[in-house]
């Protein structure tokens, strides 16, 4: 790959941001099944996401909404802002959306989409299940609107500006479409709502040093340690009334799921220390409380997506860890076999006599299949291809999305028994790159790993230095069987002059919850001793691999590592780049931190151990820290203290600060700098080059 064909990939990981222009997603099939709707933009480097419905007896695509054709909105093909969400009416073929933060509507059936004067900044639009009235979060308040535009009234708040009600940050693991706060009873009269007071969390402060007139911007922000936000819910009748659900707030301070189905309002709630779930039914009338199940975990019980569910007949859906395998079960029975680890359940049955339940899982861990449970039948598989899996279901429809590992994108399409299958058109970009990859068991851990060489690179015909790219932790795999920006850019780093490895070890997932938690207590250090293993296992099997010029890159838990790697096994690693990784333990966020590491003041010495600052005495390999002075998720703190405790030990480093950059880079000239900037330390320090 020339410089100009280098320049040219990095152009283009821009302007599809990161080849997800184009590509349909967000499915939902109407409730007479007549379309499945989902959003696309109208080309592979169009960022104005629309609306779209497939009519599935005819099979075409027509246009619901589009965000350069709304009145106010007509630049937003060449600027961006299309519609990021949308929320359907279980009941009816109404759909809610927002956009710069104004609220529409559009009808499946047809017509215009409408703008609604709905009350100041709208977020999380949803029409009730009936279709007469849409909820929605707006200045800390949920409101109401009626779907033709009048009536529009505060039905919980405002309650000054540290609360919010229906926002809940810690719903996202088991809501199937991200966090939730609110939830609508079934014949539209009322909600389940959260209410979040933030007053006692600790405020922090980002700032734009490269703009010292601008007041830095103001966060609650819940560290490792620290105060919580205390979170209630609440039945919130369109009548006026108000019932507080309750239950022991001060145990189990998180809400972490909620919903109301048939059977009534539910919610799932948490204790601190994560190992004890409860699902809770709440009475609607008085707001109590009662214990439908219960788990436990010794280090943490794991939330899945989708998780837990009730069929209409009552029948609880939930899942188990038990010998090494998360089990799917219903009524308490387990209805998988060993060996197969539930991901998600994706629906139930959608009538009274129905308990089926679809969900996702996997046999092999670079692999997600559909699969689907009936009473009497057991579980069958219903994807077939080799790679990663999804699907969205109503009645006999059903839409599945396949990624492969030989295309990017996936392909989408509508299922119905007894017809023929209506594919979704995908318009996302191929890459000006081919990927040259090798797919990897290594050890005796059989760790999955893919391994990237250059396409000008000819075996036995010179040694490569070897970039280790993981991102290595709980929540996320790289390693999987599917193409998408992840699987493509390893190979841009390859063609700069290495062989890049990208292995997925210790805590990730996919493996079962005991590979998951064997990071419980030490975040850092079997991750890192499986990317260890990784290399030395590739380089067995692969001479050219030269293993005394091995650097490391990462970003988030991935920077975290790699500057670990080089602080603990510098006889392994010679040079890191560490993108906005957490360095002080402390400083990350109070949920997800003690998940792994526990309470700081119960096990101080877990965060002295996995403290990246404290060891910076120890640092001898070139390291550059990268971070974004926006960064809401990991301050920009965590590097700065980093560096100023190499500086204090007298470590030589280099810092590169990104002003205005959240936790991810991707504006255009600046994404391509920022890369060029580590492929030139990656060069300098481990002598790689590219033949010209």
């Amino acid at each position: 790959m020339s410089d100009m064909e280098s320049i040219d990939f990095l152009a283009q990981l821009v302007r599809t941001r990161r080849f997800t222009l184009g590509v349909p997603h967000q499915f939902t099939v109407t409730p007479d099944e007549s379309a499945a709707l989902f959003l696309r933009s109208r080309a592979g480097d169009d960022p104005a996401t629309c609306l779209w419905a497939v009519d599935l007896g005819s099979g075409k695509e027509r246009m619901l909404a589009d965000p350069a054709e709304l009145p106010g909105h007509e630049q937003a093909k060449e600027h961006g802002g299309g519609i990021a969400s949308y929320a359907a009416s279980q009941g009816t073929g109404l759909v809610a959306f927002t956009l710069a933060g104004e609220l529409w509507v559009a009808d499946v059936a047809g017509g215009p989409a409408r703008r609604l004067p709905a009350a100041g900044s709208v977020t999380d639009p949803r029409p009730d299940p009936v279709g007469q009235r849409i909820a929605y979060v707006s200045d800390g308040a949920l409101r109401v609107i009626d779907a033709t535009g009048t009536d529009d009234r505060a039905l919980m708040g405002p309650d000054g500006p540290e609360v919010t009600f229906g926002i809940c940050e810690h719903t996202g693991e088991t809501s199937l479409d991200g966090s939730r706060g609110y939830w609508w009873a079934p014949d539209g009269t009322a909600l389940l709502v959260a209410r979040a007071d933030f007053a006692r969390v600790a405020q922090w402060y980002i700032a734009d040093p490269a703009s010292p007139d601008a007041a830095p911007r103001a966060i609650r922000y819940a560290a490792a340690g620290e105060v919580n936000a205390e979170v209630t819910l609440w039945i919130a009748g369109l009548d006026g009334s108000r019932t507080p659900a309750r239950w022991d707030t001060a145990a189990f301070e998180y809400l972490v799921g909620g919903g109301w189905d048939a059977l009534g309002p539910y919610a799932l709630v948490q204790t601190r220390d994560q190992q004890s779930v409860r699902l809770l039914e709440v009475d609607p009338v008085t707001g109590q409380t009662t214990v439908l199940a219960e788990q436990h975990d010794a280090c943490w019980v794991q939330l899945v997506s989708g998780l837990p569910a009730r069929t209409r007949s009552g029948v609880i859906v939930a899942h188990a860890d038990q010998a090494g395998t998360r089990h799917l079960t219903v009524g308490g029975s387990q209805v998988t076999p060993p060996g197969l680890q539930i991901r998600a359940v994706l629906g139930v049955g959608d009538d009274a006599a129905d308990d089926t339940v679809l969900f996702t899982a996997s046999d092999e861990p670079t692999q997600i299949h559909v699969w689907r449970y009936r009473p009497g039948e057991g579980i069958r598989r219903l994807s077939a291809e080799s790679g990663v899996h999804y699907a969205v279901c109503r009645g006999a429809t059903l839409v599945q999305v396949s990624c492969r590992a030989d295309r990017l994108g996936g392909h989408a399409e509508v299922r119905r028994e007894g017809k023929p299958a209506i594919p979704i058109l995908s318009l996302v970009e191929r890459p000006v790159l081919d990927q040259h990859a090798t797919r990897l068991v290594l050890g005796p851990r059989e760790l999955r790993a893919v391994l990237y060489f250059p396409s000008w690179h000819r075996p036995g015909r010179g040694k490569l230095p070897v970039l280790a790219a993981p991102y290595g932790g709980a929540s996320m795999q790289l390693v999987t069987a599917e193409n998408d920006w992840s699987s493509v850019m390893p190979q841009w780093f390859a063609e700069q002059g290495f062989a890049v490895l990208v292995a997925d070890g210790s805590g990730t997932p996919g493996r079962g919850p005991s590979w998951e938690r064997e990071v419980y207590g030490e975040l850092f250090g079997p991750a890192l001793d499986d990317q260890v293993t990784a290399l030395h296992e590739a380089a067995r099997r692969f001479p050219d691999l030269d293993l005394t010029r091995v650097g490391i890159r990462g970003w988030s838990f991935g920077g975290s590592l790699a500057a670990l790697a080089v602080l603990r096994r510098p006889d392994v690693f010679h040079a890191a780049v560490a993108g906005a990784g957490a360095t002080d333990q402390r400083l990350y966020e109070a949920r997800w931190r003690e998940r792994f590491l526990g309470h700081p003041d119960k096990f101080p010495d877990r965060y002295e151990a996995n403290s990246l600052v404290l060891a910076a005495p120890k640092l001898t390999r070139p390291l550059l820290l990268i971070h974004g002075l926006a960064d809401g998720n990991v301050h920009v703190a965590h590097t700065l203290r980093l560096s100023s405790a190499l500086l204090a030990a007298g470590r030589p480093h280099e810092v590169l600060l990104m002003p205005g950059v959240g936790h991810q880079a991707m504006d255009s000239t600046l994404t391509e700098n920022m890369l060029w900037h580590q492929v030139r330390f990656l060069r300098r320090h481990l002598g790689a080059s590219r033949p010209e």
